[in-house]
């Protein structure tokens, strides 16, 4: 252990532990309560209910997004389609409509969208880009020499990809998949509007009826268990194969395989898509924002909310890259059960509502600290919990691909360990942090729940601003929110775009 992973491993151990807060919340609830009482709340028709609920929706929504993300990194990436540029923007750009605001279009436009068939489509076109952005940029990177060897050793074109290419691409898939899952288990504003019930939107309606009531807390506790199947069934479908080299391969241009006669139904099918996950909701908030009877708009207010929600945005996204790079490293640099804890320990808050790791903030701050409660650095820790995976996985996936020979070279050659950070490491990440750090602006200017309980009285974001309208069906009014929200996400949305044309290497 170099001079410098005590620091390392401290910083990591903290986020751990914020990570922690809100399962501890949990936990001590339940012990209050006694078993009895969590006997009774949890195992009831009601809960069965909404575990099927969100167990097929996390289902359906994870395979959906796994073959639409892979099917148009492919398509992108590897064939002759028109335009394959453009079109992969445009599969990126879905990321800067908030779910929410994607529900509250297709409410909008129709009204009969809603249940499990409208959650589905909802959720998918808004998560797709999570599987399609890390897939793209690892086959992008993809030393395509190895797949030439394989054919030379006589695979056809089919068997040479199934035995070279997906193994390459199956962290990627199935880390891009767990940000999916992860995301539906703590999405409440697209589903309360779609009006299809889940644990997520069954915790904010107890908590408005009894606050911090024990029931709220043991369905926490159940989406807590949800999550630990996730993290799970990731760590043994992701693999342990080496993802890093030395060199970047041949530099060389590569024929991409041509689609001849399937070219217009490619042309056709990805229009479609980019219609239903971007089409829809940009040309319904702009038709609200035109036509809608209740559209007034307040320039001062939406203005503040603006720099509000951008200023929240990039201080969380810093503290979140901050706190998560050593997780990361940890886990790639010092793989063992230690490692492994911290990084599963990281996702935990992703996968609880925000108003539930709020509470578990308010609690703590008000008890510990009280001078911490309803400030902003309160409001920026919770992001800090609730978005972890987001910078995590990109920078877990960055450090892969860094071939640790290169630090024990500029080791071996005397340099410190804070140097070689600076010099070597930090350079190689900086596509995987930079991603990482657009995702966590991007969800932090759209986030509802803990910023309505956690935000200093008197501040309003773009997200809470929207919220009231929208949710009494105001959709005029709710339009400028919404438009505004879309713009601002888009700089993120489009730096993520360049990261995976950049290429997959460092």
């Amino acid at each position: 252990m170099t001079a410098a992973a005590p620091l390392r491993v401290g910083v990591a151990s903290l986020a751990a532990l914020l990570a922690l807060l809100p399962v501890g919340y949990v936990v001590v609830s339940a012990i209050t309560v006694g078993p009895a009482t969590v006997a009774e709340l949890v195992w009831r028709p009601r809960v069965g209910e909404l575990l099927v609920n969100t167990t097929v929706l996390v289902v359906a929504t994870c395979s959906a997004c796994v073959v639409l993300g892979t099917a148009t990194a492919w398509i992108t990436e590897r064939t002759d389609l028109p335009g394959a540029p453009v079109w992969g923007a445009l599969f990126a750009a879905p990321l800067a409509v908030p779910a929410f605001v994607n529900s509250y279009a297709w409410v909008s436009v129709l009204p009969g969208a809603d249940g499990f068939v409208g959650a589905l489509v909802v959720t998918t076109m808004s998560y797709f880009p999570f599987v399609h952005l890390p897939v793209a940029a690892v086959l992008r990177g993809l030393d395509r020499d190895q797949e030439d060897v394989a054919r030379a050793l006589g695979l056809s074109p089919r068997a040479a990809a199934r035995r070279v290419v997906l193994p390459a691409l199956r962290p990627a898939i199935v880390g891009g998949a767990l940000l999916v899952g992860l995301h539906l288990l703590a999405e409440f504003g697209a589903l309360a509007l779609l009006r299809y019930p889940t644990f997520t939107t069954a915790i904010y309606d107890q908590f408005q009826s009894t606050y911090a009531g024990p029931a709220a807390a043991m369905l926490a506790g159940v989406l807590v268990l949800l999550c630990l199947l996730l993290l799970t069934a990731d760590l043994a479908l992701a693999g342990r194969a080496r993802g890093a080299r030395v060199g970047a391969g041949a530099a060389r241009r590569r024929a991409r395989t041509p689609l001849g006669g399937a070219t217009v139904p490619a042309l056709a099918g990805v229009g479609l898509l980019v219609a239903a996950a971007l089409g829809v909701p940009v040309v319904s908030v702009v038709r609200w924002m035109v036509t809608g009877s209740s559209t007034t708009v307040d320039w001062a207010a939406l203005a503040t909310a603006t720099a509000t929600s951008v200023g929240l945005g990039l201080a969380a996204a810093a503290v979140t890259v901050a706190l998560t790079f050593p997780v990361a490293w940890l886990a790639v640099r010092q793989p063992g059960a230690f490692s492994r804890a911290l990084e599963r320990i990281a996702h935990l808050g992703n996968a609880l509502p925000g108003i539930v790791v709020a509470l578990a903030l308010v609690i703590v701050a008000i008890r510990l600290v009280p001078g911490l409660y309803q400030t902003t650095p309160l409001l920026v820790t919770a992001y800090a919990i609730l978005f972890m995976p987001l910078a995590l996985v990109n920078l877990r996936a960055a450090l892969l691909r860094v071939p640790p020979e290169l630090e024990e070279v500029a080791h071996g050659l005397g340099s410190r360990p804070g140097a070689v950070l600076a010099r070597v490491t930090a350079p190689l990440l900086a596509r995987g942090a930079g991603a990482g750090a657009a995702l966590v602006f991007l969800a932090v200017a759209t986030e509802l729940t803990a910023t309505l309980l956690l935000a200093p009285t008197g501040t309003a974001t773009l997200a809470t601003e929207f919220w009231g309208p929208a949710a009494a069906v105001a959709y005029g009014a709710a339009a400028p929110y919404a438009l505004t929200m879309i713009l601002i996400s888009i700089p993120a949305a489009f730096l993520l775009t360049r990261q995976v044309r950049a290429g997959a290497h460092p």
